[in-house]
């Protein structure tokens, strides 16, 4: 993966993004729940998708949201989804990604980018841990609450 950039979500990407293969049993950590029941208060303008190219090839998609008005702190500057195509797992597409809305996190003066996930086997845990965010609680739902101090 030589070749990796980010380009904002267009009509002409949306395909491939919504088509990315996850790994057996990944599909099960795909949205939180916490998620699930706040994602239809986002406000669109703070919306941040983003799709990984590798050459012109679509391997990632990243969805992040810049809310510094919000009620809920973890919600502020955070990523809410990161899928990676399977076959390009473990090739620093995540990690590139991550570090995407990092440095779009910093450009907007937030000094914390959060990330919530489930617990299980084939989880992101581990790979969330892995570029630098831990564990700071635990959401109404039980989930894990990621911080990265940026």
């Amino acid at each position: 993966m030589a070749d990796l950039r980010i380009e904002e979500l267009t009509a002409e990407n949306i395909s491939a993004a919504n088509s990315l293969s996850l790994k057996p049993g990944q599909e099960a950590f795909l949205e939180p729940v916490t998620y699930t029941n706040i994602e239809q208060s986002l406000d669109p303008s703070g919306s941040w998708p983003r799709v990984i190219l590798d050459g012109n090839t679509v391997v990632g998609y990243i969805m992040g949201a810049f809310d510094p008005d919000s009620d809920v702190d973890y919600l502020r500057a955070a990523i809410w989804r990161i899928n990676v195509a399977a076959e390009a797992q473990g090739e620093g597409v995540g990690r590139f990604a991550v570090e995407a809305f990092a440095d779009e996190a910093r450009r907007r003066g937030f000094a914390q980018a959060t990330v919530v996930w489930a617990s299980g086997d084939a989880g992101p845990g581990a790979f969330f841990e892995s570029v630098g965010f831990r564990v700071v609680g635990q959401t109404p739902y039980g989930e894990n609450l990621g911080a990265l101090d940026l």
